[in-house]
């Protein structure tokens, strides 16, 4: 019988994940991860809690232990916590501090759920690992989950071909409501739990107060940069990305204003009046830290610059075995420089990179 590790969340897609591997006739072991301290580096007065005074990843554990426990397989627990800061949350500060927008989850997949996971389920004798993630592995191929809606492959775009190997995801041929119904009727007590939404493994919080705990807060000017006007202050650029319209202390005008860049040594934030601004708009992009899952490169394909938007007609060109040259003649809306541009070649995900420079018309824009 092949044994089969499975990352734990204490969510209804791990627990159902769980049965439906058990149900395939595996040997399944549950893995919870912990791996942020909140008591620790000066949050406590800022950790959350629930009603009951109970931290929200302790709820999470008795979640996973007692789903575990009504499937009948065990539950181990391990600490990821250094791995987390080390890896995953020092490089979300960094490039914050570059005033980038990262994208901590990506990260996460890669050094954290798809390798110091992965090295742990390998001491407990695992043949395989698996995740709650929505999406599908064919043929040695990562593909978009069939639920189109709740699809994770663009946060699993930086986990290597050699990381994928041995993974399985069950319920990628699911979609949501099949989920909650199967956990409602197995009675599993994670069927109708909210899914966790926020930063990888730290949750929902207030953001900013979060922040505060660990990079310096320094307000400075906003400037209209059609008019190069003050319009208002900031409080912070690491707390604005591109194309952000909500949180700008601008007063005296109700027209729509949109964040389209930073200039870090001056501390200025630039904004542009409505959301069809040229500010907003590039043609290219290149991008770094390549992780390419395609048998063969291919000059055309689609690509995604934040999760939820659709896919765009993308040419490629290969600058380098690490950069990319993304081209999209006909435009597209707030790229900005942190966030991972994923390609994908109709239901293939081919990986992707992180977002370096924002080009238009051959040149780099300055204000990003």
């Amino acid at each position: 019988m092949k044994k089969v590790v499975i990352g734990m969340s204490g969510g209804v897609d791990s627990s159902v994940a769980a049965y439906i591997l058990k149900e395939q006739g595996y040997k399944v072991i549950g893995l919870f991860m912990r791996n942020w301290d909140s008591y620790a580096d000066g949050e406590l007065e800022n950790a959350p809690t629930t009603k009951e005074g109970i931290c929200p990843q302790e709820v999470d554990y008795n979640d996973a232990k007692k789903v575990c426990d009504k499937l009948g397989i065990p539950l181990y627990r391990k600490d990821f916590v250094k791995e987390y800061w080390d890896y995953v949350f020092k490089y979300f500060l960094d490039e914050l501090k570059n005033g980038r927008t990262p994208n901590p989850d990506i990260m996460c997949n890669k050094y954290i759920k798809f390798d110091m996971f992965v090295k742990e389920a390998e001491k407990i004798g695992a043949d395989y690992i698996a995740t709650g993630h929505y999406a599908r592995i064919k043929d040695g191929k990562l593909l978009r989950a069939l639920d189109d809606n709740k699809d994770q492959t663009y946060f699993l775009s930086q986990v290597s071909k050699e990381q994928l190997k041995s993974v399985l995801f069950p319920i990628g041929d699911m979609i949501k409501p099949e989920v909650r119904m199967l956990a409602e009727k197995l009675e599993l007590n994670t069927a109708k739990k909210k899914d966790s939404t926020g930063i990888c493994f730290i949750g929902e919080r207030n953001f900013n107060n979060f922040l505060r705990n660990y990079l310096p807060n320094t307000p400075g000017k906003i400037v209209n940069i059609e008019t190069n006007e003050v319009v208002g202050n900031h409080i912070g650029l690491m707390y604005y990305t591109i194309g952000q319209r909500r949180g700008l202390s601008i007063g005296g005008t109700e027209e729509r204003m949109f964040v389209v860049g930073k200039d870090l040594s001056k501390n200025i934030l630039y904004i542009a009046v409505g959301e069809e601004s040229e500010y907003l708009l590039s043609d290219s992009c290149i991008i770094d830290n390549v992780n390419y899952l395609g048998d063969k490169k291919i000059d055309k394909c689609t690509a995604k610059f934040r999760y939820r938007m659709k896919d765009v007609n993308v040419e490629l060109k290969w600058l380098n075995e690490n950069e990319l040259l993304v081209s999209y003649p006909q435009g597209v809306k707030r790229v900005t420089p942190g966030q991972a541009c994923v390609l994908y070649d109709k239901e293939e995900c081919l990986g992707g990179g992180i977002i370096k420079e924002v080009i238009k018309n051959n040149k780099k824009i300055w204000y990003l």
